[in-house]
């Protein structure tokens, strides 16, 4: 954060602030190069899994489970070794780890031996390495930029990551119909290779959360953990969010599969489709400061808690032809009702926490929120194979309620803003 000294002249801030603008570009061009394949895959996996090796509903949720069980492996361990490696090097080092894990799908379809056990395990490759380099993001972008900046910042950083989202899978869903799904990935071990060159070229930025004593590892996951689970805010929106992120987890695992299989939809659509929920995304990501700014955080946190569930029982509604429309209301609807209740606390929780404690606060917050995407994905496939497809996208809108009964049940109710 830039400070001002009392009687510096302005000219003398101008190097400063530039520097920290171009880093900050340079930062949002690595995310948005890995965003962009990240969202082709989006697509590619499960259609690879679903078209060349005939996997199941359940199996499909296995690839997404083991993308996200990363959180519950290292998710804590994350933030310490965040506080305390090089941030800028760790970056660029995840991206190359995840780069050779997706390149080898590409590799061995060509050689004829891809598995369905090969895609789990890229999966968890890839979440694993993904935890530690959103953790530094988290951590990396309010040294870059102002406090009174954080809520446009992360809405740019939200409407980048929607408008990957919107194009990506549209892209990702044309290259496996012309391409093949195994070869469309390669488009994501590429990007990571971009983002890791832009890393790397940043500019070393001093990380604050390295001063200071070294001390245990237990004790210092254990300090971050009481700060989440105590802080009358953080607490409750951490808990708003893992119910949230339960109910993503199953979607994710269902609608490939819901559109491939029940409404027929052939691949290049499935990717339009998909694409709705980037639209949303960045219509909610674009929305969210002027929504902060009309009715307050708190209330702007209550409101879209409260619309995500509606759009969410719009989802199993959606048939063949103009039906598809309700799929894609209710994907992009509730997708940006959940960004804007994402940007709102992932602000607050940036401005709130101590710099030294703000790498584990959060590791930790997404430790328990983003631990609940694999068991929302097995929910998802069990209920899909006990009772189908479509019953189980409505099991997945009804439990969306428990998010706004959350917030509405704790001292967040009563705020205009986060406080």
């Amino acid at each position: 954060m830039t400070t001002t000294v009392h009687g510096r002249d302005a000219r003398e801030e101008r190097p400063d602030t530039a520097a920290r603008l171009a880093a900050f570009w340079r930062y949002w061009g690595a995310s948005t190069a890995s965003g962009i394949g990240d969202a082709v895959t989006a697509v590619a996996l499960p259609l690879l899994a679903v078209l060349v090796l005939h996997a199941s509903a359940f199996e499909v949720s296995l690839i997404t489970a083991a993308g996200f069980a990363s959180w519950l492996l290292i998710g804590l361990p994350a933030g310490v070794l965040v506080h305390r490696l090089p941030l800028r090097g760790t970056q660029v080092a995840m991206d190359v780890v995840r780069a050779v894990a997706v390149a080898s799908v590409p590799a061995a379809a060509a050689f004829g031996v891809l598995s369905l056990a090969q895609l789990v395990v890229v999966a968890l490759v890839v979440g694993l390495a993904s935890v530690v380099f959103d953790v530094g993001n988290s951590t990396f972008l309010p040294s870059i930029v102002s406090k009174e900046e954080l809520t446009a910042r992360n809405s740019l950083t939200s409407g980048t990551r929607a408008a990957t989202q919107l194009g990506g899978p549209s892209l990702g869903g044309v290259l496996v119909q012309l391409l093949g799904a195994a070869a469309s990935i390669a488009v994501d071990a590429v990007s990571y290779v971009v983002s890791a060159a832009l890393m790397g070229s940043l500019p070393r930025v001093p990380h604050p959360a390295q001063e200071g004593p070294r001390r245990g590892v237990g004790e210092m996951i254990r300090e971050g953990w009481r700060y989440v689970v105590r802080h009358p805010v953080i607490g409750p929106c951490t808990a708003d969010a893992t119910a949230v992120n339960f109910v993503c987890g199953g979607l994710m695992a269902l609608i490939p599969v819901f559109l491939v299989r029940t409404l027929d939809a052939p691949p290049a659509l499935v990717g339009v489709l998909l694409a709705t929920d980037g639209l949303g995304t960045l219509v909610g990501a674009a929305l969210t400061p002027r929504i902060v700014a009309r009715l307050g955080s708190g209330r702007a946190l209550r409101w879209a808690a409260l619309a995500a569930p509606c759009f969410a029982a719009l989802i199993p509604l959606a048939g063949r032809s103009a039906a598809l429309a309700l799929f894609a209301v209710g994907n992009g609807g509730f997708c940006g009702a959940v960004v804007v209740t994402s940007i709102v606390a992932r602000t607050y929780r940036q401005t709130a926490t101590p710099p030294e404690l703000l790498p584990r606060v959060m590791a930790t917050v997404r430790f328990i929120s983003w631990g609940a995407i694999p068991f929302g994905a097995l929910a998802a496939g069990g209920a899909a194979a006990l009772w189908g497809t479509r019953a189980s996208l409505a099991l997945m809108a009804a439990l969306s309620a428990i998010s706004p009964a959350i917030l509405l049940a704790g001292p967040i109710r009563r705020m205009r803003d986060l406080v």
